[in-house]
């Protein structure tokens, strides 16, 4: 019998990847993006795509009644993929700022989850991925409110794993760290959007930043393709024995270890180097 799984962020990068390889390993694949040009697109490349926008609570139930339609009631896989990062310092980003990130990064995602629980709960099994970050981690500067989003869906995350101990339901987290996707782009925008450069005193901070976001390529020399996250994906649906964590690239390995091993005060010296 064929396993569907719902895949959210997929106009481009990890989940452009993951709805055309999850294709092609068998699944029934229905894919989601923010924009309805990018719905149309994958369409047209033979995907089933469906408009979710995590920031519109009434999207997310509108797809999830959707879904139920196309899978005959059943779903047994969602990979929630779908987010940007606000960049800027804390002290420059207003309230607005953060609440779109976490509307967006978390709140939505709480949402989904919630909406599909009760179709994996009725079947008896399902799977839920969620994407995560070297910066659920670890924190970063200029980057507190996407770490913080990341931070906290890993703390939900691990919460949800423990409440569902006793179904079959299964809870992965992926902690990627440099993948190269279109995400310096939707940084840049955001970033643009909120903080105001000029009356700020991490100004020439900000040049050097934006400067690096503008690139098309992140320069990274550790940064892997947007297919090095399916291995770990598909481990995590077809496992009987799925890892909680899968983390994916060498700075997110080497994070994990040194934030284990070293005092406080050293790791920062070290994540001060980053820009």
């Amino acid at each position: 019998m064929q396993r569907s799984i719902f895949i959210t962020g997929c106009s481009t990068g990890i989940g452009y990847t993951a709805a055309h390889q999850l294709q092609q390993h068998g699944f029934q694949v229905i894919a989601s993006c923010r924009q309805i040009k990018d719905v149309e697109r994958l369409q047209k490349e033979g995907l089933t795509c469906l408009h979710l926008d995590y920031a519109d609570p009434k999207s997310i139930s509108a797809a999830v009644q959707q879904l139920l339609l196309l899978t005959d009631g059943k779903l047994y896989g969602l990979f929630n993929n779908g987010a940007y990062g606000q960049a800027g310092a804390l002290e420059d980003l207003p309230r607005e700022a953060l609440k779109e990130q976490f509307e967006s990064n978390f709140f939505g995602w709480h949402q989904l989850i919630t909406e599909i629980l009760p179709i994996m709960r009725k079947q008896g099994e399902g799977r839920i991925i969620q994407n995560s970050s070297v910066l659920g981690i670890v924190a970063m500067k200029y980057r507190g409110a996407y770490n913080a989003s990341k931070f906290a869906i890993e703390g939900w995350t691990d919460t949800l794993r423990l409440e569902l101990s006793d179904t079959d339901i299964k809870i992965s987290l992926i902690e990627p760290g440099p993948i190269e996707t279109n995400f310096r782009y939707n940084a840049l925008k955001s970033f643009k959007k909120w903080v105001s450069i000029d009356n700020s005193p991490h100004k020439e901070k900000y040049l050097a930043q934006q400067k690096r976001l503008e690139n098309k390529t992140s320069g990274s020399a550790f940064v892997l393709p947007p297919e090095s996250i399916i291995p770990p994906l598909l481990h995590a649906l077809n496992s009987s024995r799925p890892k909680a964590r899968y983390r994916v690239t060498f700075p997110t390995h080497l994070f994990a270890i040194l934030k284990r091993l070293l005092p406080t005060k050293y790791l920062d010296k070290i994540l001060n180097k980053s820009d």
